[in-house]
Order: C-alpha cells, then structure tokens, then sequence
C-alpha cells in the first residue's frame, strides 16, 4: 500500500492539474530535491562531479530535448550531435565577443540560436517522415559539423580548429575554466535542469503536448481535427533544439572546456542520445531521465569492475564495454521496447496492489 490514489482527492481544478498529482510522486520529487541540492553539493568530488553527475545532467537536458521531437511528436532526428555544436559555438561566440555576459544568458542565447536553426532544419518535416525525415536531420549533422570545422571565424581563425572556454563568474564563484569547483558546476547544471524538466513536464502535458502526441499518432486524423501540422512540427523542432542547444553549451563551457567539433559533436553524440530515449522510453520524461543514467552510468561502472577489480587492460574493457552495452540495447529493444519507463510503471502497477494477491 506504498501507492495509492485512493484517499488523495482534489477539491479545486488546479489541485487535479499540477504537475504531480499524485501525493506519493510529490514526495518522490521532493526527497529528489533534497538530496540533489541538500546533499550532493556538500560531499561531492571531482571524480564523481566529471565522471558521473555533470554528464547525466547534461545529457539528460539533451534526452529530453529529443524525447520531446521523436518521443512526443513522432519525428524522427540524428542530428542531435550537430545541433548540440550550434549551441557550443554559439556560447563560444557569444563569450568571446560580450566578455561582461553573465553565463545564464549566454546559455539561453546559446539554445534560442539553436532553436532557429533547429526550425530551419525541421521545415522539410512538413513534406517528408519516417526513415527520409531521419536521412534529412543526418544531412543537418553532417552540414554543421562540416561547417564548423571549414569556416574558421566560428573558432577565431585559431590554428587548431579547437574552442576553449574563458573564464566566467557569477555571484563571484568560477563557473567556467580551470578555476571552477566541482559543487558550483554542479549546481549551476542542476538549475537548468530542474527548470526545463519542469518547462517539459508542463508543456507535455498541455494542449501543446496534445498537439505533439495527435501529429505523432496520426499527423492526417490531427489535421482533419484541428491541428496546425506547421505549427505542431515547427514548435517541437524548436523547443528540442532549444533543450538540445542548451545542453550543447553546457557541455562545452562547464563540463568539457575545450572542444573539437568532429569529436566532441559528431555522430556518435547523436547516437548515443538516440540511444538514451530508446532505453528510457519514448514519450516519457522520467524516460529521459532513466536512460541518461544508464548510459552514463553503466560504462563507468563496467569500466571500473573490468579494469579496477579485475585488472584487464583498458582497451580490452573498453571494448567489452561496447559490447555489453549494445547487447543491453538489443535487449530493450526487443524485451521492453518501452524502455525503463514502462518497467517504472509497472512497478508503480504493482505497489497499486501490493499487498493483495492480482
């Protein structure tokens, strides 16, 4: 009897509309939160700050960006790498050339510029779909990633095609840089995240999720019905890409600190998050959040166990690294298409019942 709706009634509408309605799901949120900002910042180390906790929070900004254009509205992406490099070049630009601008607006800047590329690149969502919808957003990632590493005025006409982070403060703590401490880069990553999970988790749930999920299932039946094909695809492109570019720049300026973009933005980086949705869960939000962990997660612990405990050479770890980890996407793939999600919710099933027999 751990979940249960019953007892938990509502006596306004807004009660029934917010975001967690569920009381069990309010305090889950809540010790979350407490725990993310009560307790982390306090015991956390460089180790554990750039090998786990910073990634997943970026990544988990990108999942859901996507989540909200494959997952929600149905349109397949694989240029989420070449997207994720609009919003680092952008903060990259935006750093060098406004040095007195503050790190929250340059990251917001950074996502805006993306979300107008992402738009332009969306357009031909309107006449194609499906597998030539994806062949489309490939092309995007292959245009920007060469676009960055031929034109040199986005890296500064430097000679190594690589972009490093200045410095940059707030509240008079290092954020970017070598200066910067592990719990204030955390922080300043845990910020964005809980606003746009929290932007997301209303937006899905809104008439314009509507929208998203009505073009997703049938894009013909939405139209005949009311809805806007244009505005529906456009908008999911733009407000993906803007998670997307936000996590972009977050990568580049607070976690990684010096980039090249072939590597640090190319096909595989687009990939990996695809994979991430996959795992967690097409159309969810704690999807997005489940299959960040597991990715970011997974490989360290499989690298610490083969190399740490049992002492094999990294490059042999390495690689029964990948393919533990793609066995374990066929896996889902094929056992629990719905990813860790659906598990999440059949346990929620079961704490329904528990302890009474089905």
């Amino acid at each position: 009897m751990f979940y249960r709706e019953a007892g938990d009634f509502k006596t306004s509408y807004t009660d029934d509309n917010q975001t967690f309605p569920i009381a069990f799901d309010r305090y889950r949120y809540y010790i979350v939160l407490v725990i993310g900002l009560g307790i982390i910042p306090f015991i956390i180390n460089d180790y554990w700050a750039n090998s786990i906790l910073l990634p997943f929070l970026i990544y988990a900004i990108a999942a859901i960006g996507l989540n909200i254009l494959t997952g929600y509205c149905g349109q397949v992406s694989l240029g989420t790498g070449g997207f994720m490099a609009v919003g680092a070049f952008t903060s990259y630009k935006l750093m060098t050339a406004f040095p007195w601008m503050d790190m929250v607006t340059i990251t917001l800047l950074s996502g805006f510029m993306t979300a107008m590329v992402g738009v332009a690149f969306g357009l031909p969502s309107l006449r194609i779909k499906g597998f030539y919808l994806a062949v489309a957003t490939l092309a995007a990632q292959f245009f920007l990633v060469w676009l960055f590493n031929k034109v040199p005025w986005f890296f500064n006409y430097s000679a190594s095609g690589q972009i490093s982070a200045p410095e940059r403060t707030l509240f008079g703590l290092a954020i970017t840089g070598p200066n910067a401490e592990a719990p204030v880069k955390y922080l300043f990553c845990f910020a964005f995240v809980f606003v746009l999970a929290w932007i997301a988790r209303n937006l899905t749930r809104g008439s314009i999720g509507r929208q998203w999920m009505a073009i997703r299932d049938m894009d013909i039946a939405a139209e005949i019905i009311g809805v806007n094909p244009l505005k529906a695809k456009l908008t999911a492109f733009a407000v993906s890409s803007f998670y997307v570019g936000v996590a972009g720049a977050l990568l580049f300026t607070v976690y990684l600190g010096a980039v090249e973009v072939g590597a640090s933005y190319g096909i595989q980086r687009s990939f990996l998050i695809l994979f991430m949705i996959i795992i967690g869960g097409l159309g969810s939000i704690f999807g997005s959040f489940a299959g960040a962990a597991f990715m970011v997660i997974l490989p360290v612990a499989l690298r610490n166990f083969f190399a740490g405990t049992l002492g094999w050479d990294p490059a042999l770890a390495t690689h029964f690294e990948f393919v533990i980890v793609g066995a374990l996407i066929m896996f889902f793939l094929i056992v629990e298409p719905h990813g860790l999600a659906r598990l999440w919710a059949l346990a929620k099933e079961k704490l329904r019942l528990w302890p009474f027999p089905h």
